[in-house]
């Protein structure tokens, strides 16, 4: 109850400033509310090929992301920052065009002007976990709550889609029509492609890192799981990848951005390394050999890469229930579901992989996502994809 009225007070606080701030002429400004920061990023490089629209970038709560010079202005969009926050506040309501990565409360009460495109740069490139309307957790929600979901996801004018197969999970998930999806890719996954970057972020490990040299990286990049956001437990047995794995291989580790690492890695001295601080997760996986993930996202980008993966599903059968994993979750991953470390020593031992069932993976989720999804996005959000139109039209 208390939670609700929380919320309803803030919802009437920014409805109240967002509509005295529609009082002002709108302007030629693409406006970008960044959870994540990733895929806006790449837009923003690529929309500044095209035209000299000025690009705004709102850092949330959970943003962490270092956006360069490209961005014009960057806003704490924090309500403990209220200057910042009421900035935040006009620049979106006299945008043309609002990009967002995430789920926003507050579009549940932003009435956009006629004209104005919101579009969703949604943060992952497929999903193992039922979210949006779909999420096991909604049946213990209000009916209001319920109402507000739905209006915020009716917000989106637009979403980007990287497959027919992601098309398919969002009408589920945000109740939205197939015309409402505009199908580019997924920008970030462009670095994929990059073999010039494939090497600088290399040569920048060797330098920090010089004793990985001539070692096969193996990136373990877990899932977000909200009770460990302060106590985090790693459930791998370091002593025991140490013992049989470091001869040939390193483990590079990386955390979410929220999570609190207190694991000592000393012990495993040129074997362990935190890679945490890695803004630009798609940048490692350009150097990983072999993906250990669990429930992420981060593998359907990985299989553009071709290469092997392990799940490593320790809690499985408990994750099913608290967050909605997909039902038939190992059958699903292109790749060994393993539940000890044991067994991942063991698959990668004996290489037991799959590359068709990962290229197969691949194909079903990135079908459109072929290393210019940047610039799709930036045409559409410019113009210039209708103009391109309209002149093969007439040329014709």
């Amino acid at each position: 109850m208390l939670r609700e009225l929380a919320v309803y007070l803030y919802l009437l606080v920014f409805r109240v400033i967002f509509n005295l701030c529609k009082l002002f002429p709108k302007e030629k400004k693409i406006v970008a509310v960044a959870s994540f920061g990733d895929n806006i990023m790449y837009t923003a490089r690529a929309l500044k090929q095209l035209d000299d629209q000025k690009i705004i970038v709102l850092k949330d709560e959970k943003c962490k992301y270092e956006f360069d010079s490209t961005i014009d202005q960057t806003f704490d969009f924090k309500v403990k920052k209220p200057f910042d926050f009421i900035k935040s506040i006009y620049h979106l309501a006299t945008a043309s065009t609002v990009l967002i990565d995430n789920y926003q409360g507050f579009l549940a009460v932003t009435e956009f002007r006629p004209g104005v495109r919101c579009i969703q740069l949604w943060h992952a490139a497929g999903s193992l976990k039922r979210f949006g309307l779909e999420d096991p957790t909604n049946e213990a929600r209000t009916s209001k709550a319920m109402e507000r979901f739905k209006q915020v996801y009716s917000r989106f004018h637009y979403t980007i889609v990287g497959s027919e197969k992601m098309v398919e999970t969002f009408q589920k998930s945000f109740g939205l029509s197939d015309e409402r999806f505009i199908r580019t890719g997924i920008p970030r996954s462009d670095i994929l492609f990059n073999e010039q970057v494939k090497h600088d972020v290399y040569a920048e490990l060797i330098e920090k890192h010089p004793m990985i040299k001539g070692k096969k990286i193996i990136l373990y990049a877990p899932t977000f799981r909200h009770e460990q956001l302060v106590n985090y437990q790693l459930e791998l047995d370091l002593k025991q990848l140490y013992r049989d794995l470091s001869d040939d291989y390193v483990l590079f580790i990386k955390l979410h951005p929220a999570v609190s690492n207190l694991v000592n890695y000393e012990q495993y001295e040129g074997f362990v390394y935190d890679v945490s601080y890695f803004t630009e997760t798609n940048a490692l996986l350009l150097v990983t050999d072999i993906l250990i993930s669990d429930y992420s996202s981060i593998p359907f980008e990985y299989a553009l890469l071709e290469k092997p993966m392990i799940f490593f599903a320790y809690d499985m059968d408990e994750y099913k229930i608290t967050n909605g994993l997909i039902h038939d979750y190992e059958e699903q991953m292109p790749g060994p579901v393993v539940f000890t470390t044991f067994e991942i020593i063991r698959t990668i031992k004996e290489d037991d992989f799959d590359l068709g069932q990962v290229r197969a993976f691949s194909d079903e989720w990135n079908e459109y996502s072929t290393g210019n999804a940047s610039m799709n996005l930036a045409k559409f959000i410019a113009g210039v994809e209708e103009e391109e139109k309209e002149r093969e039209e007439v040329s014709v």
